[in-house]
């Protein structure tokens, strides 16, 4: 079951400013400023693109950057974004199906990993992590339960909102944090975003 996000990129944007304010937005921009100038980037599910608009904020140059996005939909909106004078390939395909190089010095997976089964995310974790160049870093965000019910109530909206609109596979958020710990990835920053219910992570290989 392959999740198809064309249904919602003409309001996805919008929904994530009424549900979160700027809590996503917020989030994805305190990873990116990790990022090292002149870095060779990959960003996988990077849905309407703003992020590379707010990448060209803090890099308005220098930046190679890889971006694969599975929804032709959102790739066409990703594609009327402002990168500056970084370079962009634009790849509309998942990530598991792309081969690349394994010489990136960071990788950015955005609220990507909450779309899979715990099986996918092994499959598609594994494939992303041998493109890492040892020493890099990755950027991760994503939903995370800290113990409130508002917040399994929130997850759960969400995962039925997104079945019936995208055809998302998941039902319940996967054991991220875990794949990372397996293949030895250390944690050196981490920040919690939205009550604790989103939580940022930058992680080294």
């Amino acid at each position: 079951m392959s999740a198809n996000y064309n249904n919602s990129a003409w309001f996805y944007d919008g929904l994530a400013r009424l549900v979160y304010g700027s809590a996503l937005v917020n989030v994805q921009v305190y990873l990116l400023q990790h990022i090292p100038a002149n870095s060779n980037v990959l960003i996988v599910g990077g849905g309407t693109g703003w992020i590379l608009e707010e990448l060209a904020h803090i890099h308005p140059k220098g930046l190679s950057i890889t971006y694969v996005e599975i929804a032709p939909a959102m790739m066409a909106l990703s594609k009327k974004r402002n990168a500056g004078d970084n370079k962009v390939t634009f790849i509309n395909d998942g990530i598991e199906n792309v081969a690349l190089p394994p010489d990136f010095d960071v990788v950015v997976t955005p609220f990507l990993f909450d779309n899979f089964t715990e099986q996918t995310l092994h499959e598609v974790f594994n494939g992303i992590s041998i493109l890492l160049k040892k020493d890099g870093i990755w950027l991760n965000c994503d939903f995370q339960l800290t113990g409130k019910l508002w917040q399994w109530v929130m997850l759960k909206s969400m995962f039925i909102f997104f079945r019936l609109i995208c055809n998302i596979e998941a039902s319940k958020l996967p054991n991220i944090r875990e794949c990372f710990e397996h293949d030895d990835f250390r944690s050196i920053a981490q920040k919690n975003f939205f009550r604790e219910f989103i939580g940022a992570e930058i992680y080294k290989k």
